[in-house]
């Protein structure tokens, strides 16, 4: 099952964070004070415990820092991206 994820979700591949820095994609971005790291089964990790780089979806804030992440099952990984400018999914009600 695919977690739902903010649109506004980026994505991209995380080095592992260091001193409240992390490297997501090439660009090198400061965790927020707040900022919460859930694993592949979402619960919140301590960002010392990530010891890989591996795929993300995260957010930034106002100023730009890392807010939220979620690290990405192969799933996750392989679905396609979704993006905010998409319709929503149509569905139909049968009564």
């Amino acid at each position: 099952m695919l977690r739902p994820f903010p649109v506004e979700a980026k994505r991209g591949e995380m080095q592992p964070p260091v001193q409240g820095e992390v490297v997501i994609s090439g660009q090198s971005l400061y965790l927020s004070p707040g900022a919460q790291i859930r694993n592949t089964d979402n619960r919140i990790v301590m960002p010392s415990t990530i010891q890989e780089t591996t795929s993300v979806r995260y957010l930034t804030d106002a100023s730009g820092a890392v807010a939220r992440v979620w690290m990405l099952t192969s799933v996750e990984a392989s679905a396609p991206e979704v993006s905010n400018t998409s319709p929503p999914p149509s569905f139909t009600v049968n009564y």
